[in-house]
């Protein structure tokens, strides 16, 4: 019998109190079903759950039946839904994808945190939270960013405990490849990230003042003013590696919760970071158009949430992130469990 959009709506209504009270779902609705990953024209009762459960996990009384009064269900993970926040805001706790900045910038994005030595730290770029190398151990980080309201001394969320120094080599980042020639036109507009105005130019070679990282770690001062979790989309569940073609998405300062894909890696890129002061970097991972000046230091995800690199830079079309491990190998710091 073929039910009506009307007589599924109608079921829902009766329906949703019992499944509601099922283990881990979080949301119902009308929908299409998916199978195999393909949305199909199906109409079905949806039923939105944190993470799938294992059958073996559940009671059958706690399984979301397979159909209701007729109707097919289907059970999609759509990981925990929070109430959306002004990213720019003052947080207490902060979790990741927040204003943040050293006290001599404006405002970049607070990326997760990190253990190292069995000490909690905050995780983010280097000219975020050390203001390109010109900042001193101990200086003060707030929370907003000063350009978001942040002020010293009531706003003080940690101290810079350590970063890894850019190394700045001034070039132009000129070449006589046509090929580099044509990617310099195409990343010439790269927009500023935090308040260090970055743009990207694509280099030929690797050279021996190149960098893999621009990242910094800042010590809370209080370890409950910290949250682990990344604003708008929950813990991360672990660290894997950043692959072409791979669906990425991160939460940061200024556009929020976006998502991209892996359109390059490999990359090695000329950052300028102001007026004659460029970096070159090698070993980046590139997606598309996911940010915009503030989001430097978020945190960047695969689908199944596990970090799998640091933005720091990005235009109207691109994005540059560092790769997870290299961050983690230069400050030696791990993911919090």
């Amino acid at each position: 019998m073929a039910h009506t959009i009307e007589d599924i709506r109608q079921t829902l209504q009766e329906a949703r109190a019992e499944l509601m009270q099922k283990p881990n779902v979080i949301a119902t609705g009308v929908g299409y079903k998916i199978t195999n990953g393909v949305v199909t024209d199906e109409l079905a009762l949806i039923c939105s759950v944190d993470t799938k459960a294992s059958k073996r996990s559940l009671l059958e009384s706690e399984m979301v039946p397979q159909t209701v009064q007729g109707i097919p269900t289907d059970v999609h993970a759509s990981g925990m839904i929070y109430a959306l926040a002004d990213p720019k805001s003052r947080f207490r706790p902060a979790p990741g994808g927040v204003s943040i900045g050293h006290i001599n910038i404006t405002a970049g994005t607070l990326g997760c945190l990190v253990q190292k030595n069995g000490q909690k730290y905050i995780l983010s770029n280097n000219h975020v939270l050390a203001n390109s190398n010109d900042a001193a151990i101990g200086d003060p980080i707030l929370q907003p960013g000063p350009t978001d309201g942040g002020s010293y001394p009531a706003d003080q969320i940690a101290e810079l405990s350590d970063f890894i120094n850019i190394n700045f080599d001034g070039s132009g980042g000129n070449s006589s490849c046509p090929f580099a020639g044509a990617a310099a036109s195409f990343l010439n507009a790269l927009a500023a990230m935090s308040g260090s105005k970055t743009r990207l130019n694509p280099v030929l070679m690797a050279e021996a003042n190149d960098n893999l990282v621009d990242c910094a770690i800042a010590s809370p001062l209080n370890s409950e003013d910290v949250l682990n979790e990344i604003l708008d989309i929950g813990p991360i569940t672990g660290s894997a590696e950043g692959l072409l073609g791979m669906s990425v998405h991160k939460s940061g300062r200024t556009t929020g919760h976006t998502n991209g894909t892996i359109s390059q890696i490999d990359v090695t890129v000329q950052v300028s970071y102001g007026t004659n002061k460029t970096a070159t970097f090698v070993d980046q991972l590139m997606a598309g158009n996911m940010s915009a000046g503030g989001d430097s230091g978020s945190a960047v995800l695969n689908t199944q949430n596990e970090i799998i690199g640091l933005l720091f830079a990005g235009s109207s079309n691109s994005t540059i992130f560092n790769r997870i491990q290299n961050v983690f190998d230069a400050l030696n710091v791990t993911l919090i469990p």
